[in-house]
């Protein structure tokens, strides 16, 4: 459990600072981030607390389609925003291109790897994708329609509301993928079986 917990953790700061770093290239953001920033920006709230506003309204909406979160979904809804914070005050605005690019396309590699470190601690999905699965689950539609339909809609809201859409948010929706599908291998934590137990009930002690 404490490897879970603290790959967890890791996981969910990492997030936040690969968010960060994606705000400040300036070249465009995956669907719910711009529409955080969208918000942010109408409201002069901060980008991070934002996304854990939104997170915990998106949270509420579980308990109709009777999703139950675990630790993971309810330091996502906490952590990530956060270090995103953190990050946005720590790193300066960027104004040349090349470090730009450098920057967005390391900020989507960051994310895939700190997406798969907490997923792979299977400890709760984070608000927004328990949100699709448990819409899955619901109407029995399909994965790939239920995202997408989540995901063009926070994007246009988030466009509309002045939320940064760019070459970023195309990379991001390209590369996203296949980066947490190489990743989430390495640090999935598989569950430990029980040990088999003898004929006395106790478990069984291995002999050589």
């Amino acid at each position: 459990m404490n490897r879970r917990i603290i790959q967890l953790f890791l996981g969910l700061a990492l997030y936040g600072i690969s968010l960060g770093v994606m705000v400040r290239a300036n070249l465009g953001l995956d669907p719910w981030d711009v529409f955080h920033q969208g918000l942010s920006n109408r409201t002069g709230i901060s980008l991070g607390m934002m996304v854990n506003l939104i997170g915990a309204l998106v949270l509420l909406l579980w308990i109709p389609i009777r999703q139950r979160p675990g630790i993971g979904t309810i330091a996502n809804v906490f952590l990530i925003g956060t270090f995103a914070d953190i990050s946005l005050w720590i790193m300066p605005p960027v104004h040349s291109l090349p470090l730009a690019v450098a920057m967005m396309a390391g900020g989507v590699i960051l994310n895939g790897i700190a997406t798969g470190a907490y997923i792979g601690a299977g400890l709760g999905p984070g608000p927004r994708d328990g949100l699709m699965t448990g819409l899955v689950k619901r109407t029995g539609g399909s994965v790939g329609v239920i995202r997408t339909g989540i995901e063009v809609t926070v994007l246009a809201a988030g466009w509309l509301l002045g939320g940064t859409v760019g070459v970023g948010t195309v990379l991001y929706a390209v590369a996203i993928g296949p980066i947490v599908h190489r990743t989430l291998p390495w640090f999935t934590i598989a569950e430990r079986s029980p040990e088999p137990l003898s004929p006395c009930g106790e478990p069984c002690l291995e002999t050589r």
